[in-house]
């Protein structure tokens, strides 16, 4: 029933949450602008300038891309949280290309930022198609990037099983009319609640896999 896979990449392949969580808390502190963990979160899954626009008003005679870029450079310091891969992510993504499941990536984070991480983990090649906050109008929750993954596949987005670790992402992935799989190591169940499974991490995932009755489409598993 399910033709291809499309994959997150920060949260859902390599745990970089606890890095980019530190380096966003990090800018509002050099600045001095008040924050809190909810507005931390609100960055997880989103492009980050996006995600900056909704705060910029608030460093005085700053603007998007200067902070985007002091970001930048404090998630490079060598105290900063390491970086690892999601347990079990590598490993789903291989077997799916050895079933001939074909698989795409779908990244808030930039062309040049995603080729970096994947290619540093080896992992480049697994992917058959790429789409990056470079290659949308409208990041997540958003759906273009999920149209745009299921189209580069070829593939229709009822047919397409979606990973994901943030809200703003499932919202992308519901949106395009995929069913979606999120991961909860960093993000409360109640936040994720619109995914279709939510599971801790990506070891031992069925594939296809057997997802919730959901009555009012099917009254059966999809």
């Amino acid at each position: 029933m399910y033709a291809a896979a499309l994959f997150d990449l920060d949260g859902t392949l390599i745990d970089t949450e606890p890095r980019s969580q530190e380096a966003w808390s990090r800018l509002f502190r050099s600045h001095a602008v008040p924050y809190d963990d909810a507005i931390i979160r609100g960055f997880a899954g989103r492009p980050a300038r996006e995600a900056l626009g909704d705060h910029v008003h608030r460093f005085s005679g700053r603007t998007v891309d200067e902070l985007f870029a002091e970001a930048i450079h404090y998630t490079t310091l060598a105290d900063m949280p390491a970086v690892d891969t999601v347990p079990g992510a590598l490993e789903l993504v291989s077997r799916l290309r050895a079933s001939g499941v074909p698989v795409g990536l779908v990244t808030s984070g930039t062309r040049e930022y995603a080729r970096h991480e994947l290619d540093a983990l080896g992992a480049l090649h697994l992917f058959d198609v790429m789409v990056t906050a470079d290659d949308v109008a409208r990041g997540k929750p958003d759906p273009q990037g999920y149209l745009a993954g299921c189209a580069a596949l070829g593939v229709e987005p009822s047919a397409t099983v979606v990973f994901e670790d943030a809200p703003a992402g499932v919202a992308a992935a519901k949106a395009a009319g995929a069913r979606c799989i999120a991961i909860s190591a960093r993000q409360p169940h109640e936040a994720l609640a619109a995914a279709d499974l939510i599971v801790p991490d990506l070891t031992d995932i069925a594939w296809p896999p057997r997802f919730r009755p959901v009555a009012a489409v099917t009254g059966s598993e999809g």
